[in-house]
C-alpha cells in the first residue's frame, strides 16, 4: 500500500491521489487528510468523491466519514486482456451521488475525468451540490474551457447543468459522461494567435428582475474593451468583437451568479471567471472575470492559472509539456504528489513562466 503524507495539502491532493490510486490499480493510505486546512479531515464534498470512487471501482475503503483525517482506498480492479492486467479497467455505469450540501460538483467531476482512460464502457454520474461556488471553477468553467482543452487531446466527455446550484444550499444538479478514451501526448507550450472570445454569464431567476446576468456581461465587455482587447487584434489577431455572448436565466433553490470568460487561440483555450457575491453590484463581477483575462492576455502561457494543476494528472497518463503562467501551491502540491507514484516532472523556469513536462508517462 502507497503510503501519502496530506499534511500540508489540501482536498486537490485527496482527490488527485484517489484518482492516480485508479489509473495505478495501487492501494493507498492517506494521512493527515487536508492537513494545512484550519478544518483538516474530510468534508462533504470530499467524501462524496472518495464513495463515488468506491462505487465506481468495486473499492475496498476505510475512514471514508466526515473529519477522518486518515484515508485507506483498494481499487483492486481486474485486468483487461488487451491491455496491461495490472493496471486495470472499468466497466463504465450510471452513477449517481448527493455532496449533501454546496460542496462543487465541478471538483468532483474534475477528480472522475482521468478515468475516461481505463474504460471499457460510457461512465454517466450525476451529482447533486454546488454547481457555482467558491474555491471551485463554475459548471460553465468545466463545460466551455476544460473540457473543449482536454477534448483537443482526445479525451472524450460531455457536461450538462440541470440546475445550478450556489452557496449556501447547493441543490444544483449536474451530469457528466465519459466515453472510452485514449489521449494524445499534450502540447501546450506556446500560444497561438488569439481567435475568439466567448462569454457565458448565469444568473439565478430570482435575480432575472435586476438583470444580473445581462449587467455582469456588460461589466466585462467594458474593462476587456477599456484594457485595450480592440488594440491586441492589430499584432495577435484577437477579435474585434465577442464572438459568443451567452446570458441565461437559470432555476436555483437560492440566488446566486456567475460568469465565465473564454478565450480561444490557436494551440488552446483558457477561462476567467468570477461569482456574485451579496452586496456587490453585478457589473463588478463582470469586470473581475475580464481583468483576470487582461492579465493572462498580458502574459505568454498558454492556458490559464487555474486549469494549470488540473491539467497534470492528464499529463501523468498522456505525457507532454505545459507551459503554465506560475507555479501555484496547487501545481506544486500536484507535482509532489505525481512523484510520490513515481511519475517525475520536470521544471524549466524561464523567470515568467514555467513548462511542466512529464517524458514518462502512466500510459508510457
Amino acid at each position: 500500500m502507497r503510503e501519502l503524507d496530506g499534511s500540508i495539502a489540501g482536498g486537490q491532493f485527496v482527490r488527485s491521489a484517489l484518482a492516480l490510486s485508479v489509473l495505478r490499480n495501487e492501494p493507498i493510505r492517506i494521512e493527515n487528510v487536508r492537513g494545512d486546512r484550519s478544518t483538516p479531515g474530510l468534508r462533504h464534498q470530499h467524501l462524496a468523491v472518495l464513495e463515488t470512487m468506491v462505487a465506481i471501482c468495486d473499492a475496498e475503503v476505510a475512514g471514508a466519514e466526515l473529519g477522518s483525517e486518515t484515508v485507506e482506498f483498494d481499487p483492486a480492479l481486474e485486468g483487461s486482456a488487451s491491455d496491461d492486467p495490472d493496471r486495470g479497467r472499468l466497466p463504465g455505469g450510471t452513477y449517481a451521488t448527493d455532496i449533501g450540501t454546496a460542496g462543487s460538483v465541478t471538483l468532483l467531476f474534475e477528480a472522475l475525468l482521468p478515468l475516461a482512460t481505463i474504460l471499457d464502457a460510457p461512465l454517466s454520474i450525476t451529482a447533486t451540490g454546488g454547481t457555482d461556488v467558491k474555491w471551485s471553477p463554475p459548471i460553465d468553467y468545466v463545460r466551455h474551457v476544460k473540457l473543449p482543452l482536454a477534448g483537443r487531446y482526445g479525451l472524450v466527455a460531455t457536461c450538462e447543468a440541470d440546475r445550478r446550484g450556489f452557496y449556501p444550499e447547493g441543490g444544483g444538479r449536474a451530469t457528466l459522461r465519459l466515453a472510452p478514451s485514449t489521449l494524445d501526448p499534450i502540447d501546450l507550450t506556446e500560444r497561438g494567435p488569439i481567435e475568439d472570445v466567448r462569454l457565458y454569464s448565469t444568473e439565478a431567476a430570482s435575480l432575472a428582475d435586476r438583470d444580473v446576468a445581462h449587467r455582469q456581461a456588460e461589466g466585462a465587455l467594458e474593462r476587456l474593451d477599456r484594457d485595450g482587447e480592440t488594440d491586441r487584434s492589430e499584432s495577435d489577431g484577437a477579435p474585434d468583437a465577442i464572438g459568443e455572448r451567452c446570458e441565461t436565466t437559470a432555476e436555483s433553490r437560492c440566488p446566486g451568479s456567475a460568469i465565465v470568460i473564454r478565450v480561444d487561440h490557436g494551440t488552446g483555450v483558457a477561462g476567467f471567471s468570477a461569482l456574485g457575491e451579496r452586496g456587490k453590484p453585478a457589473e463588478r463581477v463582470g469586470e473581475d472575470a475580464a481583468d483576470a483575462a487582461n492579465r493572462w492576455l498580458d502574459g505568454t502561457a498558454p492556458v490559464d492559472r487555474h486549469v494549470a494543476d488540473q491539467l497534470l494528472v492528464l499529463l501523468a497518463v498522456a505525457g507532454g509539456r505545459v507551459r503554465v503562467p506560475a507555479v501555484t501551491d496547487h501545481v506544486d502540491a500536484s507535482c509532489d504528489l505525481l512523484r510520490s507514484f513515481g511519475i517525475e516532472p520536470s521544471l524549466e523556469d524561464d523567470g515568467e513562466t514555467t513548462i511542466v513536462s512529464i517524458e514518462s508517462p502512466i500510459d508510457g
